[in-house]
């Protein structure tokens, strides 16, 4: 009984350990926030209006050294999600939907445009951390 006990523990022991080691692996991960927030315009109803928006931007990055590496694309990635933003119609920015569609659209972007520039995936995904519109 008392060998089981201590066969169990020491294998609990173990993948508690394991886990530990994965998770320590993974926190390499960095974040770059854009500053200041992107602000654009974007189509309103019937053409007749622009609406604008105003975002801030953070990009989940795949390894904490590459923030220097962003930080000097900075300019063609605003450029690319005020392009993206610019384009959207009234509906897609004010609905949950919409917002999610752009997200994913800008995180295909940021990665292609950085994948072209550096040869590297750098990007893991954008995020909205917040998203104002009227």
């Amino acid at each position: 009984m008392k060998k089981s006990l201590l066969s169990i523990y020491l294998i609990s022991m173990l993948l508690v350990t394991a886990t530990s080691w994965s998770v320590r692996a993974e926190s390499n991960v960095g974040y770059f926030g854009f500053e200041p927030d992107i602000i654009t315009n974007y189509i309103g109803q019937g053409n007749k209006k622009l609406g604008y928006v105003r975002i801030t931007v953070d990009l989940m990055l795949n390894d904490l050294s590459d923030i220097a590496i962003v930080e000097h694309h900075t300019p063609l990635l605003r450029d690319a999600i005020v392009e993206i933003l610019s384009k959207e119609p009234e509906e897609n920015i004010k609905s949950l939907t919409g917002r999610e569609e752009i997200r994913k659209r800008c995180t295909e972007k940021l990665k292609a445009l950085l994948k072209q520039e550096t040869g590297q995936e750098i990007v893991r995904e954008v995020l909205f951390t917040k998203y104002l519109y009227h």
